[in-house]
């Protein structure tokens, strides 16, 4: 149970700065991959600016004049700042900032941003301390290296949804853009695994990496049974390929997760259940058998659930040490007392929506901890500040917002 204190606020001492904080982002990015990866860096202390052409933000709804949460959901903790920057202005003016920033972020097909006048290894000679990273869908190599690449592309050419969903289903897509997520994930680990060389070489560098490479490479123990079998592992469905009972069982009102992933799990699992008359059953005996015989073992398994609800099974196999929990949906994660405890919920003052609701922040430093204190940024919101602060005079400012090179909130397309 929570004490009142902020998980992101406690230490022991002296609470020293935040991980990241001093480290200034210029962020090209859009969609999902990019930003995410953009955010997590905010939520750590990175001081995070967003560049921004004059005109509305990607899926708007249409007709509205606010953000949906798709921009919403992975752009908190930055500033923005607007400017035309595919004309001869702009690019000029993001060029005389550059040695401002300690890392670039973009996530174009390859070769575009450096069509646009900011290519990563030119910027690299000009600014030698300057990490510039890259996101796209296949990489910066290879046959597919000029492809176009989504999220639901990269996890069908990852070989992910070969092996989710049933032999009924066919191949499925995750519910969650996880490509996207994932390839935000690796490139920020990425950029900080470079701000961590350049202290002791001096040097920024490059980074690369793409949604395909980031699914691949969590594929793990998938990957595996390939490796030591030669055989492509199929779909996985509700339960795990290589342990039984583990998986998905329906109750009397809804359904629940089970892991008996151990011996001694399930013998518990037969003891709660009523059932130990299974632990001598042949069918039942060892780990493979209760694999190959695991449709039989799944029957008898929610014959007996579904006498109960899934909150008393869920609550009485845990006391047992046997992990289960419940399938909840969207909105009963967000009232669930363990997410609340560890504050997956923040909430924030927000001028067109009232309040705004995103997710909290995944890890926990305790001794340095991050934050999210500053919501999404209205278009433009911060461009003078930002210009300022690279050292512009307000005469110039004021006459590159004449010309529209840049713009505020006010000046956005609608």
């Amino acid at each position: 149970m929570s004490d009142g204190v902020p998980l992101t606020s406690r230490g022991g001492g002296g609470q020293r700065k935040a991980p990241l904080e001093g480290v200034k982002v210029l962020d090209f990015t859009r969609y999902l991959a990019g930003p995410y990866c953009t955010m997590l860096l905010s939520d750590y202390g990175a001081d995070v600016i967003r560049v921004e052409k004059p005109g509305p933000r990607e899926f708007r709804f249409p007709g509205s004049d606010r953000d949906s949460y798709f921009f919403l959901s992975s752009n908190r903790g930055k500033r923005s700042l607007g400017i035309d920057y595919r004309s001869d202005a702009g690019r000029e003016l993001i060029l005389r900032m550059m040695s401002s920033f300690d890392v670039m972020v973009e996530n174009f097909r390859p070769g575009v941003i450096g069509a646009l006048g900011f290519d990563p290894e030119t910027l690299c000679v000009r600014h030698p301390r300057l990490i510039c990273c890259s996101i796209s869908g296949f990489g910066a190599s290879g046959p597919y290296r000029d492809r176009p690449g989504f999220d639901q592309i990269a996890q069908g050419m990852s070989g992910f949804m070969s092996v989710t969903g049933t032999e009924e289903s066919g191949p499925t897509r995750g519910g969650l853009a996880v490509a996207d997520l994932l390839a935000g994930i690796f490139a920020a680990q990425g950029i900080q695994l470079a701000l961590l060389e350049r202290t002791r070489s001096g040097m920024g560098q490059i980074v690369d990496t793409s949604l395909l490479e980031s699914m691949v490479g969590v594929l793990s123990w998938s990957a595996g049974i390939y490796f030591e079998t030669g055989c492509a592992p199929g779909p996985a469905g509700q339960h795990h390929p290589l342990s039984s009972p583990y998986g998905r069982f329906k109750a009397s009102d809804g359904y629940l997760n089970i892991a008996a992933a151990s011996d001694a799990m399930w013998r518990s699992l037969a003891g709660e259940l009523g059932r130990l008359r299974w632990l001598e059953d042949p069918r039942f005996e060892s780990a493979p058998m209760r694999v190959a015989c695991r449709q039989e073992l799944c029957d008898e398994i929610e014959e007996v659930l579904a006498t109960n609800t899934v909150g008393y099974w869920v609550a009485k196999l845990n006391e047992a040490g046997v992990p289960a929990g419940p399938v909840l949906n969207i909105a009963e994660v967000f009232a669930d007392p363990q997410v609340a405890a560890r504050e997956m919920l923040v909430e924030l003052p927000h001028p067109q929506l009232g309040v705004f609701k995103t997710t909290g922040l995944a890890v926990k430093l305790r001794g340095s901890p991050g934050g999210i204190t500053r919501r999404p940024p209205l278009c433009g919101e911060h461009s003078v500040e930002v210009l300022r602060e690279c050292g512009m005079q307000d005469g110039e400012i004021a006459s590159l917002q004449r010309d529209g090179v840049i713009f505020e909130p006010r000046d956005e397309f609608s």
